[in-house]
């Protein structure tokens, strides 16, 4: 989207969201690396709460269970590079990422200082660097997010799930915990204003959501897959049977029995 062509309000709050995101940079650099796991947290937290509210995003309150997520794998659907922000405004963790993110403006910089585990396509070995990555992280007892989507929708489905992103938690014998995330407008209706999505710019996209006039993004639990967990075919399917029964019903419900001998946790 051309600058000129922008509000002026738009621009304004662009203006400080960059400045937000440099503020977070400047911090991460600064302070993280004599902080211990649990001020880092704080801080992402803090930083991700002000930046939501500089987007005009209200956090709903969160489902029950969703902030008492000590460890695991979160798995979640996939709708904006905001759904990074709004987890951990929530239940701060790292991030499994395409390795693209890592080149975006300020954005990229904070992952690559913030834990994420960059996903490098084309490379051999390439999944199981990830993979032994995923696992030195979970069995440190640390949270870890990924969208096994491996892509975003408007919101209003959920992909299936590949697979090989859940091998980390069955080779670490970690929980994987399946979260629903849905964006809705002042009415309470889903909006495709944070999806991006297509040939969708960053900026075209930060300007959706700042234009809509304010977004609600809720956050909920939809089950909880404990070890010994069953091949990650079946726990993939399980988890996004999870999240799509969430996502359709408005609701977490009563969460589908796991495979295997997996108990589930209901939300």
């Amino acid at each position: 989207m051309p600058m000129h062509k922008l509000k002026l309000s738009t621009g304004l709050r662009l203006a400080r969201v960059g400045l937000h995101l440099l503020s977070g940079s400047l911090q991460t650099a600064i302070f993280f690396p004599f902080l211990d796991n649990t001020l880092r947290d704080s801080l992402k937290r803090r930083w991700s709460r002000q930046l939501l509210r500089l987007l005009l995003i209200e956090l709903a309150p969160p489902g029950a269970g969703v902030t008492g997520i000590e460890s695991g794998l979160l798995v979640a659907n996939h709708v904006s590079f905001i759904d990074i922000f709004a987890i951990n405004a929530l239940v701060p963790c790292g991030f499994v990422a395409k390795s693209d993110v890592a080149g975006w403006p300020l954005i990229g910089w904070l992952s690559r200082h913030n834990d994420t585990v960059f996903i490098e396509r084309g490379r051999p070995k390439a999944a199981h660097l990830t993979q032994r990555r995923m696992v030195e992280v979970l069995s440190a007892g640390r949270r870890l997010a990924v969208f096994p989507e491996g892509t975003t929708t408007v919101g209003d489905r959920v992909l299936p799930f590949h697979g090989a992103l859940f091998q980390g938690a069955i080779d670490s014998a970690t929980p994987v915990h399946c979260l629903v995330i849905e964006y809705v407008d002042s009415d309470g209706l889903r909006t495709d204003a944070p999806a991006y999505i297509g040939e969708l710019s960053l900026l075209e996209c930060l300007c959706n959501i700042i234009e809509s006039g304010g977004i609600e993004a809720r956050i909920r639990l939809a089950a909880s897959f404990l070890p010994p967990l069953p091949d990650r075919r079946h726990l993939a399917h399980r988890a996004h049977q999870a999240v799509s029964t969430a996502l359709h019903g408005g609701g977490s419900g009563t969460p589908p029995q796991p495979p295997g001998n997996a108990p589930a946790i209901s939300a």
